[in-house]
């Protein structure tokens, strides 16, 4: 069984609300129904929803690992509950993807949904879908490390403007 980070779950579903721009306006039309299917193929043609499927299990774990350092007689026990929670609350994963299906349509036609998800049954787009999880992961790893050089940068130079005003930091 893999092993589920979930602040790196979360922190694709934040880099995939993010991608989807900022909110439709507050008066925006309600997206029919086949617009809403339109925007659900898209997301599974483009291997979108997948990102979805570790959130729950992830709380799960989460929740789990925070009782069971005070609790570790009932290991067994916690796992039990782990796996029929997994098996209760896995449907609800749905709802995000519906409420992300809805985003779509909210600002895409259903013709231009239908376009989308044409281009990602292409073999370009199927590439596409299978190179971007590895571009993201690797994509945030190289962000990591940008942002602890830069931090490190930052510090280095602010003593040096500090030291010629006089102050050793």
């Amino acid at each position: 069984m893999t092993l589920i980070n979930p602040a790196r779950s979360f922190a694709l579903v934040a880099l995939a609300l993010a991608w989807l721009g900022p909110a439709a306006p507050a008066s925006a039309q309600e997206p029919s129904p086949s617009a809403i299917a339109a925007a659900k193929e898209l997301m599974v043609a483009k291997g979108a929803t997948n990102m979805f499927d570790p959130l729950i299990p992830g709380m799960i774990e989460s929740a789990k690992n925070t009782f069971l350092p005070t609790n570790p007689g009932l290991f067994k026990e916690f796992n039990e509950v782990a796996a029929k929670l997994r098996t209760d609350l896995g449907p609800r994963r749905e709802e995000v993807v519906n409420q992300i299906a809805r985003l779509y349509a909210q600002r895409f036609t259903e013709a231009e949904l239908k376009e989308i998800t044409a281009f990602y049954k292409t073999p370009t787009g199927k590439k596409f879908v299978a190179q971007e999880p590895a571009i993201i992961d690797q994509g945030l790893k190289d962000a990591e490390e940008w942002s602890r050089k830069m931090s490190e940068e930052v510090l280095t130079r602010f003593r040096a403007e500090m030291k010629k005003k006089g102050h050793d930091l």
